[in-house]
């Protein structure tokens, strides 16, 4: 059912879908897991520590500490993602990053496209120099070019682009992402919905990167369906190694 409904979603923003003469044999679509419920199998720590990613009970725990990540084992172009998470603490913060070069520097996260995972009370807690909270819109799913990644938000928040509901939920509830990444659009559901989207990202292939930041988040679920080839690579928007 969820094939269904996406992959129509997906091919619109494909250009194979306006090219009727191309010769390309049809592609075989389906979801493959990146998290097999029992180890860390296609998953590479890049600068985190032994002890910050474990897997306990089906579940993929982040301790959040160091701050960093660890990256997919294979560079990602076009696809829908699924993540399936859960913030254990009041104002935890994490994400996932799309399109990355893996390659942390400064504040120890990498260039990429973050889609933004907040606990419900991360603007209450870290509020501004006044002491009024921050502004709610980092909670429920934003979208930003992190480490220096362009991108045109739909929904602006200075360079970021915000939710247009809040759909997340809190500390200790489960909530689902749908991500639609074609040719530099992005497209993000919160627990049913497409709520957020952002384009025109100026690096369209790479890794996909989990992120380690202060606090304890699980993952029972990330799946992801590859589409096809896109302009990432007529554009000169691929990393240099894989």
């Amino acid at each position: 059912m969820l094939l269904k409904k996406l992959l129509p979603l997906a091919l619109l923003f494909s250009p194979l879908a306006a090219n009727e003469k191309t010769t390309t044999p049809p592609a075989e679509f389906g979801f493959v897991n990146l998290f097999n419920g029992r180890d860390l199998t296609n998953w590479v720590d890049v600068n985190t520590s032994p002890g910050t990613w474990s897997v306990k009970d089906g579940l993929l725990i982040c301790k959040g500490k160091p701050i960093g990540v660890m990256r997919s084992g294979k560079q990602y172009e076009n696809f829908i993602l699924v993540v399936e998470w859960r913030h254990m603490e009041a104002g935890g913060n994490s994400g996932v990053f799309l399109w990355s070069d893996a390659k942390p520097s400064g504040n120890r996260l990498p260039k990429g496209m973050e889609v933004q995972m907040l606990e419900l009370e991360w603007p209450n807690i870290h509020k501004k120099r006044d002491g009024s909270p921050n502004h709610p819109g980092y909670v429920s799913g934003e979208l930003f070019g992190a480490g220096g990644m362009k991108a045109v938000p739909e929904n602006p928040r200075g360079s970021r682009s915000m939710s247009y509901e809040m759909r997340c939920k809190g500390k200790g509830e489960w909530n689902q992402y749908v991500i639609v990444a074609v040719d530099g659009t992005v497209k993000l559901s919160i627990n049913g919905k497409f709520v957020n989207g952002i384009r025109e990202a100026d690096l369209r292939k790479g890794y996909l990167c989990l992120e380690s930041e202060g606090a304890e988040i699980h993952f029972r679920k990330v799946q992801i369906m590859e589409l096809p080839a896109g302009r990432a690579k007529d554009l000169g928007m691929t990393l240099e190694k894989e």
